[in-house]
């Protein structure tokens, strides 16, 4: 159980700093704030480089399409689609989520090496929930017309797409999120950084940039697909459906890479 064994100082001082918030946590209101914060806070800085690629050009050799763009009308159509999906389908299930099932905070954090390899696993526990979920919705005609054709909108990825989908989509990922941590029994705080690290890599891949410091580039012998994986799927409808790694692809033989930028420049 949690708190048998010491975590951490580095642990253990964050979670202190999160339970002296335990006011603001426990709050009905907190889910849904935490989630939209969280997400638009990934989505700015990508936001402001599309703004700043016009005027410092050597920032398009990092665009993995560098002749698309996102308009204003663009950002505003998916953030206003990003508010009304918070207001009116996420906040009343927080709400419902909140009663079923309060939070319990122990006094300890969890050890560093459970911390860890519970993110790990819920990461594969959701990305293999994702892939069976993406290929049925592509492979089945009525659910992708249905459900899953709205997020396809844009051919070209840009951060605030990101969560531009389907009520029914954006319920079922974010069940398959949420019910991991649960089932395996994750601490409190695994349960908050799993859930920041899914919104980060979402956003990252659908911002549009490839960094050096992407993730795809900073885990080896290419296990995680990044930017210009989830971008190709965008363009080619066919290919790439897991949502961070690449092994669920390989195996099923759905993998595709971007292998130039010739035909956009």
């Amino acid at each position: 159980m949690w708190g048998e064994a010491q975590p951490g100082l580095f642990l253990q001082s964050i979670w202190n700093y999160v339970l002296s918030k335990e006011h603001i946590i426990r709050s009905p209101l907190y889910p849904v704030l935490f989630s939209f914060i969280v997400y638009m806070a990934f989505c700015l800085p990508y936001l402001a480089l599309d703004f700043l690629c016009f005027r410092i050009p050597a920032l398009k050799k990092y665009q993995v399409q560098p002749k698309s763009r996102p308009t204003l009308a663009m950002v505003l159509h998916c953030l206003a689609h990003t508010i009304y999906s918070h207001v009116v389908f996420i906040f009343p299930l927080s709400i419902a989520y909140w009663y079923w099932r309060p939070m319990h905070l122990p006094s300890l954090a969890p050890e560093l090496h459970r911390f860890v390899l519970d993110i790990i696993a819920c990461l594969l526990f959701f990305d293999f929930q994702y892939f069976v979920w993406h290929l049925l919705h592509h492979k089945v005609p009525w659910l992708y017309k249905n459900f899953h054709k709205m997020h396809h909108k844009y051919t070209a990825t840009f951060a605030l797409a990101t969560q531009y989908s389907s009520a029914w989509e954006m319920l079922s990922l974010g069940f398959f999120a949420n019910v991991s941590p649960v089932m395996l029994g994750c601490h409190p705080l695994t349960e908050m950084a799993v859930f920041i690290i899914h919104i980060y890599l979402s956003v990252e891949d659908h911002c549009g940039y490839d960094f050096a410091w992407s993730t795809h580039k900073l885990v080896p012998f290419g296990l995680c697909g990044g930017p210009n994986h989830h971008d190709l799927h965008h363009q080619k409808f066919l290919w790439n459906y897991a949502p961070y790694f690449t092994h669920w692809d390989k195996l099923f033989n759905t993998l595709a890479r971007q292998t130039s930028k010739k035909h956009q420049d």
